[in-house]
């Protein structure tokens, strides 16, 4: 290796070349390796909450006993930009830190409160470690093509038949009291604005049952007689289609229930039916996944029923019951002509020895349930519910799988940040989801049947629940509403109450029946009800209403990328949703402030490659008469940003004729983030200096080796750029990954990060 080919590197570089000699066979003693920490403060600078003349930045972590030695970080050369280099390190080794403010933990440390620590392992290369104060960097860094489908212009809206309208007074919710209240959820006339606005129902279990709920089935092609006949069920439908309202329906193939004939059959031991269920002579023992029997005598043998001895879980190892269920599925679909299927328990389906969940099996099963009702309905949607983590989720909607699936953890998110009146988390948990799914296909939601109602896990607050419901209809994602959430209706502890009749007015029974309700009504029916939130303009309602009207009129929120902004204020969430294939192109900014106080001087930091630096005029289309003007300044920052008390706000920005012009450094040199980020095939780097001089731009790779070099000349003060292509100096193409730039002019030196994506 000739020195040409190794450059003399930067001393926070230099440990590459040590490195590249331990990979040919130097035998090398173990030696400390150096880590960088540098963090760019600028956005609380420019919202007052850092003064660079008497505050200190020190970073705190695992290595030095969480600040108990004080490691303060410099800003040599006036920009904003700390950086400290530590010491005695080794290759592999994990770190978890977070910076901190005066070298004190009261409050005002990035990413406040318990948990959230940033997170690194060191590698035997160049450690150069760059981020924003208080912005996590989350994600695999893959880019947002959306890939769209009609249900991504779709609000849908779960019904409990039983529950929404007696069409004939015998206390029960019916399907002729249901297409008897679709002017309610939407009355077709796209010119009318006092129906809710919904463009898509999905109804909890239809099929005839034993049980009030449905989840057990006793014929998967029938009707319950409790809601009515075919025709009722196919009346309801064409109603629907008739006012652009698609249909799903529950479609539960994990089990049956306990009286369906099949069981029946399998129970008697009948020639062909006894291996529709799994049978075992002996019990075997063991549990299910939350403590749970799940083998339960019948007959002299024991038989699996994963949700209890009602609900026998279906073999599908069993070719003739793959075939059934895939056959009434398309009956559904080519008969009667729904939309779609919720698929409950998809977690389940295929159960291996010591395993009862997220087998191989079950990953299969849904690729080939997807691909059977495909093949003769190709824009059926199927959505599911793996009511588990995201990244346990994800593989169910993934290669050909499901469409959807719910998001159950961005769920719990939304609620506790209205709750806790923080968003950190949940900035971050949407940055995870957005980069876990195909893009942006997930089910958005607040609560189910199977929650407690989300405006009880509120606390009943007015003010709680429009944030959480601005939150939901104005994320990425396909929303999902619990029929009465937009009249706050309430439901805690056990099923049947969350479940409890829908509250149309103040008269008898709420409007729901003229008979005696299934079941009780919820204790707010008077207050909270459909005829009086319709008469005030300030009602729940009429938010949910205008929610959905902006979201129907808005292409970004329903099929735009999303770039989580960071924000110095920890109660304020902050997204850029971006809809390119519009004409014109709408850029949207959201906000929301899930505190009870409002948030003045915010500094939000902007994602390199989601808003170009410039002025723009944003209109809230909330609330069309606040109009502001939003500055994004040459390091991403747009500062000076105040937002009222639990507010969501949705502003379309256009961008005014006045260029920003690029903030020089006060001495030395600026190098900006480069942008796009990451990039493919190629992205460029701003830099700016403050007097004439030489100037040198190169790439290196994450072991320190230089690539290429993009600029080295003598340049006039004031911007200029350099663009790289991704290649190296030979013009070969480089690998995905993170690289580091490093820009050099007299005695200054910047770097940043650059990621490529293939």
């Amino acid at each position: 290796m000739t020195r040409n080919n190794l450059r003399t590197l930067p001393a926070d570089l230099a440990c590459g070349a040590c490195a590249l000699l331990a990979l040919l066979g130097a035998a090398l003693p173990a030696r400390a390796v150096d880590v960088t920490f540098q963090v760019h403060m600028q956005a609380l600078v420019a919202a007052g909450q850092f003064q660079p003349a008497t505050d200190v930045v020190d970073i705190a972590g695992s290595f030095n006993g969480w600040g108990s030695t004080l490691t303060p970080l410099a800003d040599a050369d006036g920009d904003t930009v700390y950086a400290v280099t530590i010491t005695g390190f080794t290759t592999g080794q994990y770190l978890e830190y977070k910076f901190r403010l005066n070298g004190l933990w009261d409050g005002t440390e990035e990413f406040p409160g318990v948990g959230n620590n940033r997170t690194y392992t060191v590698v035997d290369g160049a450690n150069v470690i760059d981020v924003w104060y208080n912005v996590r960097d989350v994600g695999g860094g893959g880019t947002q093509v959306p890939e769209l489908h009609w249900w991504n212009d779709t609000v849908f809206y779960e019904v409990f038949v039983r529950s929404f309208q007696d069409g004939n007074g015998d206390g029960i919710g019916d399907l002729q009291g249901l297409t008897e209240r679709l002017d309610y959820l939407n009355d077709g006339d796209p010119a009318t604005h006092d129906d809710l606005g919904i463009t898509g129902i999905w109804l909890m279990p239809i099929n005839p049952s034993p049980s009030y709920h449905g989840y057990d089935v006793t014929d998967y092609r029938g009707i319950e007689p409790d809601y009515g006949t075919s025709a009722d069920f196919q009346a309801f439908v064409a109603a629907a289609h008739a006012r652009g309202i698609k249909v799903i329906i529950d479609f539960v193939m994990n089990h049956c229930s306990s009286q369906n004939p099949w069981f029946l059959s399998s129970r008697a031991n009948q020639a062909g039916w006894r291996d529709w269920f799994r049978w075992s002579a002996s019990n075997p023992g063991g549990t299910g996944p939350w403590g749970q029997t799940v083998w339960w005598r019948s007959n002299g043998a024991y038989f699996y029923g994963l949700f209890g001895s009602g609900m026998p879980d279906l073999n599908y190892d069993t070719p003739a019951v793959k075939t059934e269920m895939f056959g009434a599925a398309s009956y559904w679909l080519d008969t009667v002509g729904v939309d779609g299927f919720r698929l409950d328990a998809v977690l389940y389906i295929d159960e291996d020895p010591g395993s009862l969940l997220n087998t191989p099996g079950t990953l299969q099963f849904w690729q080939d349930f997807n691909t059977s009702i495909k093949a003769g309905t190709p824009a059926a949607m199927t959505v599911g519910e793996a009511w588990t983590t995201t990244t346990t989720v994800a593989p169910y909607s993934a290669s050909g799988r499901l469409d959807l699936c719910f998001e159950f953890d961005l769920a719990g998110a939304i609620v506790g940040a209205v709750n806790g009146g923080d968003a950190g988390w949940l900035g971050s948990k949407l940055a995870q989801v957005c980069d876990a799914y195909r893009y942006p296909q997930w089910g958005t939601f607040l609560s189910n049947h199977d929650q407690d109602r989300v405006f009880s896990q509120l606390g009943e607050d007015p003010a709680k629940a429009r944030v959480a419901a601005g939150l939901c209809l104005t994320l990425p994602g396909v929303p999902f509403l619990y029929y009465g959430e937009e009249v706050g209706m309430t439901g805690t502890s056990s099923d049947p109450i969350r479940r409890a009749p829908m509250q149309w007015s103040t008269a008898a029974n709420a409007g729901f029946t003229t008979g005696t309700p299934w079941e009780s009504l919820g204790a707010n029916w008077p207050q909270n009800n459909v005829a009086l939130q319709s008469a005030d303009a300030g009602s729940l309602l009429a938010w949910y209403r205008r929610l959905i009207d902006v979201r129907e009129a808005a292409p970004a929120l329903r099929r735009g990328t999303c770039a989580v902004l960071g924000s110095t204020a920890a109660p304020v969430l902050a997204l850029v949703r971006r809809d390119s294939t519009a004409t014109p192109v709408q850029t949207l900014l959201c906000l929301a402030n899930t505190s009870t106080m409002a948030q003045g001087g915010v500094a939000l930091t902007v994602p390199a490659g989601a808003l170009a630096a410039g002025t723009y005029r944003g209109t809230d289309l909330l609330d069309p008469t606040d109009v502001r003007t939003f500055t994004v300044d040459a390091n991403g920052i747009v500062a000076g940003v105040g937002l009222a008390g639990q507010v969501v706000k949705v502003f379309e920005l256009a961008p005014l004729a006045t260029p920003v012009a690029p903030v020089l450094p006060r001495t030395g040199l600026l190098l900006e983030q480069n942008r796009p980020n990451p990039f493919n095939p190629s992205t460029t780097l701003r830099y700016a200096l403050d007097e004439p001089g030489r100037v040198r731009i190169a790439v290196y790779d994450a072991r320190g080796r230089e690539l290429a070099v993009l600029l080295d000349e003598e340049r006039p003060a004031g911007p200029g750029e350099a663009t790289w292509q991704g290649r190296d100096r030979a013009g070969r193409e480089v690998g995905a990954g993170v690289y580091f730039v490093r820009a050099d002019a007299g005695a200054a030196t910047r770097m940043v990060k650059a990621t490529l994506v293939k």
